[in-house]
């Protein structure tokens, strides 16, 4: 049985558009980093590590759904394995430093996903 707010997000998941999933897997990936963070500041190792594990699976999904018919696949591929990179080293130090700077990139490469979408609608008008 599902929450009203899981039958939101299972229904806004199957609505959206291509670039409105790509927005989602970013907030989750950025929202399940902060919480890594917040695993390794309460010294709760395991919330950490379910946390990140769970933002790097958003990693690989984005990495996943790269069409490399179009050059700027690579350099997206290497942008997320560098991110994947530091999140994984931070699961294992438990370094703080290493999420916050997985999450700048993400956070930057959502707001240019965020722009895109804006000039995708400017077009379809």
């Amino acid at each position: 049985m599902l929450t009203p707010q899981q039958k939101y997000q299972q229904l806004s998941a199957q609505t959206a558009t291509p670039i409105q999933l790509v927005l989602m897997l970013y907030d989750g990936a950025i929202r399940f980093s902060k919480q890594g963070i917040e695993g390794i500041e309460q010294r709760r190792y395991d919330k950490a590590n379910q946390f990140l594990c769970k933002a790097e699976a958003i990693i690989h999904e984005l990495i996943g759904s790269l069409n490399f018919n179009y050059e700027i696949s690579q350099e997206l591929v290497r942008i997320y394995e560098y991110v994947l990179h530091c999140l994984i080293q931070a699961n294992l130090k438990k370094d703080v430093a290493l999420v916050n700077e997985a999450i700048k990139h993400l956070q930057e490469l959502r707001e240019a996903w965020k722009e895109i979408s804006k000039t995708a609608v400017a077009v379809g008008n």
